[in-house]
Parts: C-alpha cells; structure tokens; sequence
C-alpha cells in the first residue's frame, strides 16, 4: 500500500501545503514521510520520517521519528497510541509523546486522552468525525471536526486550523 497524500493548512498567520507518503514495510509497520511547505517564506518548514508499528492485538500504535522544522532544526520523537472501543462508533484514545532536542537532553512530553465518534455514511458517500480531547500536560481541552476531505481543529486557548485534504 503506497500513496501521496496532498494537504492545504490555514491558521491565522499562514497558509501551507503538506505532502505525506506512507511505505508499507510489512503487514503492521510502515514508514511514513512528511513534508510541509510554507506559502509566506515559499521553502519547506518541515520534514519528517516516522516508523510506526500497530499491534492489532492490543489496539495499539507505537512509532519513532526524526524530524526538521526551520525553528527547532533537526530534533527526535516518540509517540504511542491506544485506541478502546466503547461503542460501535465511539472509540478512548490515550495517547502520549516525546520529542528530544539533538543531544537527547531536553525531553518534552505531551499526552492526550479523547472521545472519537466515527459516523461512516453520515449522509450517502459522507463520513463524519468529532473528536473531543484534552492535553494533559498543557491542560487544554481541544475539539475536532472533520467531514470527508474537511477538518476544523480548535482548542480552548483559541488557536485553530482548517485543513482540506486534496
């Protein structure tokens, strides 16, 4: 399974384009590539290249990367993922992750607990996603709502995106 999946981002301050493609490297791990190209300053601003395992068994993701953004230039992360099925539709996600600066000295941790509501079919050929979560070491409650190729994302301390997957 390979594809190339294209994305536009507006946030307050910016437009940009995102590009993902994802490399099957057996049946559960992948290797995933992003880019992000900012529209302002017209050069990339991201760059990553994340391995992610899933284990059906426990519903559960766990990966690692290396990313470079213009910012924060090159750093690491890792993140993992467990999903609970509470309803057909409704699903408990925890989720947690740490990013190291170069030198592996400054760890920054993030954790998130969510409530996700997947309506396939909402209405014919229309899938519907609301997911209410909070960041657990920013202590953030943020909300998300996507239709198809349409996502809104927006938290309590008033940042927000929209995203259109081309």
């Amino acid at each position: 399974m390979e594809y190339i999946s294209l994305l536009a981002s507006v946030t307050p301050e910016i437009l940009r384009i995102h590009a993902k493609q994802k490399l099957r490297i057996d049946s559960n791990t992948r290797l995933q590539l992003n880019g992000e190209l900012g529209t302002k300053i017209g050069a990339p601003t991201f760059f990553s290249a994340l391995l992610r395992h899933f284990s059906p068994g426990l519903s559960a993701k766990i990966g690692a990367a290396v990313q470079y953004d213009r910012r924060e230039k090159l750093h690491y992360t890792t993140h993992a993922k467990k999903s609970f099925l509470l309803t057909q539709f409704v699903k408990f996600v925890v989720k947690g992750r740490c990013d190291f600066d170069k030198e592996f000295k400054q760890p920054t941790p993030s954790g998130a607990a969510e409530l996700v509501w997947n309506i396939l079919d909402f209405q014919k050929d229309q899938d519907f996603r609301l997911k209410v979560g909070y960041e657990v070491f920013d202590k953030v409650p943020y909300v998300q709502v996507r239709e198809d190729n349409w996502t809104f994302s927006a938290d309590a301390n008033g940042k927000w995106n929209v995203r259109y997957n081309l």
